[in-house]
């Protein structure tokens, strides 16, 4: 089981090289390097926008410079850090860093990720300021925000699981910290335990994050083990293959964990998932449904059934099967919406290094055409999808690419 460990510390001493081994590898786990790492910057030293509904927030210098960076952090200020949102001088942390999660992240394994991070390139980079709008940019405001949202804790196994779920547990609810995505957030950039990893839009992004626990969404309770853990380790599976946000986060992440872990994460999310039918809300009438359909079997036939088959069923696990496919019949339209204007290719991964492809059709579809061939995958086939109309395909025209 996971206990927390001792605080014991070295800090004078160089940190044996299975810890910062070990290290390395819980911070791939975490993946730190998707925030700490700007585009085309050096490794872990910050400064990467974060659009927020509330302004840009920008990404601290993880690396041990001691000016700029955490030079001179001792792992008790890293823990408090993980573990409480606060920095070493006890300032407040704002939330778009995940300790909401990293709380539940042992001690033993804080110490591990802390003596890896002493170990890589300092790099002398001062951190961006934040550029948040009032009244946000007080940071007294996270106070208030904390007492809502915020529960401090170690993660606690669960006797009546086994080693190995809890070990899926402690990866998909700490350091994975899944349920940023995955969960709801509310106008105050919260989130409810109550309603944990029931998918919601992720904000400023315009993907949508499906909910983990229903079988109608993502919900993998009739995946196999193996099928979710393709998923999860090569992006792709019988099943399906992950795009956008999730993309990264394989490619970043969970390509590097271990086959035992990613199985115990794959036995974790199949145990959350449950049966949740909720009755589709259609945003469009009957007749321009029909028409829509029509027109888009036209277009499917055209453009996608070469790969992915006139009935649907795909040529897996490089052209993903459309019939019965969650993703493709979830209350949300907008991430087939997105796929059919961008297109985008799986990550490469080790145990997939050539992925397929799709390409992008925004440029040769005209909005219409784009809200029919989604609505006719939605609908095609036995899927339950609802239509969709072309002023949401316009919409989402301008959503960012990244």
């Amino acid at each position: 089981m996971l206990v927390p460990a001792g605080a014991q510390n070295s800090e004078t001493q160089q940190p044996p090289e299975a810890i910062v081994k070990k290290g390395e590898y819980l911070a791939r786990a975490g993946d730190c390097v998707a925030c700490h790492t700007a585009p085309e910057g050096k490794l872990f030293a910050g400064g990467r926008a974060m659009p927020t509904p509330f302004g840009t927030l920008y990404t601290s210098n993880i690396t041990p410079d001691p000016e700029t960076g955490i030079g001179k952090w001792t792992a008790d200020d890293f823990y408090k850090t993980m573990h409480y949102g606060r920095f070493p001088d006890g300032g407040l942390l704002y939330p778009a860093m995940p300790f909401g999660s990293y709380t539940k992240v042992t001690r033993e394994d804080s110490d591990a990720i802390f003596a890896y991070l002493k170990t890589v390139p300092a790099v002398r980079q001062p951190d961006h300021p934040h550029e948040l709008q009032f009244p946000y940019n007080n940071r007294s405001l996270i106070l208030g925000w904390r007492t809502l949202f915020f529960t401090e804790g170690e993660f606690q196994p669960d006797p009546k699981q086994s080693d190995e779920w809890n070990r899926g547990a402690y990866l998909v609810e700490g350091l994975g910290h899944c349920g940023m995505c995955h969960t709801p957030i509310n106008a105050l950039g919260g989130s409810s335990e109550s309603k944990a990893f029931q998918g919601g839009l992720i904000p400023m992004q315009d993907w949508y994050a499906p909910s983990l626990t229903s079988n109608k969404e993502a919900g993998l309770g009739d995946w196999s083990i193996e099928e979710i853990s393709d998923l999860l380790q090569k992006g792709v599976s019988a099943r399906g293959a992950v795009y956008g946000p999730m993309a990264e986060v394989v490619y970043n992440s969970l390509q590097y964990m271990t086959d035992e872990d990613t199985r115990a994460m794959a036995v974790y999310l199949k145990s959350i998932a449950q049966d949740e039918p909720k009755p589709p809300r259609a945003s469009v009438g009957s007749q321009e449904a029909s028409l829509l359909r029509s027109l888009g079997k036209t277009v499917y036939d055209k453009q996608c059934a070469s790969c992915h088959g006139a009935e649907g069923e795909g040529r897996p696990p490089h052209y993903p099967p459309l019939a019965g496919n969650q993703s493709i019949q979830m209350e949300s339209s907008v991430n087939a919406v997105r796929m059919v204007l961008n297109g985008g290719y799986p990550p490469a991964t080790y145990k997939n290094p050539m992925p397929h492809g799709m390409p992008p059709f925004a440029v040769s579809l005209s909005d219409d055409e784009v809200a029919a061939v989604v609505s006719y995958i939605r609908t095609a086939w036995g899927n339950r999808g609802t239509p969709v109309n072309a002023a949401e395909a316009n919409k989402l025209r301008s959503a960012p690419l990244q």
